[in-house]
């Protein structure tokens, strides 16, 4: 397949995504689901350029829904894996194992920052929570100052280099008193 059939899929399965969440989800699953088929897209090998589109389609709700418990019945939206299965005609079984492969591909999680829906960014359990001198402490058991630093950093998106940057500014200060 050359860039343009690619680029042609990628408009189909984002498409077909789009579809689902209009009817049965919400907006912010079309949006995540775009971002997905678009990363998928920026491989150097395209996986959804070989197989059945509506099985690409159907694994990447299923992979941002299994992540973000769409089929936990106490979350809303709701969805069972079955019924993505069956808006798509496809099998259950090759959907979650095609979703496997697209989890395994971003190392996608739940909480996972670049995938999860807003209200599971906000109920992170790991947002209170630092780790200093290898230790996974209460974000409200280190000194003030040091709280607001690390509040900034992850506001304006901290990457991992900055954050470890200030881990050590507050392994300076801890060790020191």
């Amino acid at each position: 397949m050359n860039k343009e059939e690619i680029k042609k899929r990628e408009k189909e399965l984002i498409a077909l995504t789009g579809a689902i969440c209009a009817q049965k989800l919400n907006d912010e699953y079309s949006q995540l689901c775009e971002r997905l088929i678009k990363k998928l897209g920026r491989k150097r090998e395209v996986p959804f350029q070989r197989g059945k589109i509506e099985i690409w389609a159907a694994a990447v709700v299923y992979a941002i829904g299994s992540i973000n418990f769409l089929f936990d019945k106490s979350f809303e939206p709701y969805m069972s894996a079955e019924q993505i299965s069956e808006y798509f005609g496809t099998s259950n079984s090759t959907v979650s194992n095609k979703a496997r492969q697209i989890k395994d591909m971003f190392d996608m999680w739940h909480f996972n920052p670049e995938f999860s829906t807003q209200r599971m960014t906000e109920s992170n359990p790991f947002n209170n929570m630092v780790m200093v001198d290898g230790f996974i402490v209460p974000l409200d058991s280190i000194p003030e100052d040091l709280q607001e630093l690390v509040r900034k950093e992850r506001a304006e998106g901290g990457d991992r280099k900055r954050l470890l940057d200030v881990s050590q500014r507050m392994d300076k200060i801890i060790n020191s008193n």
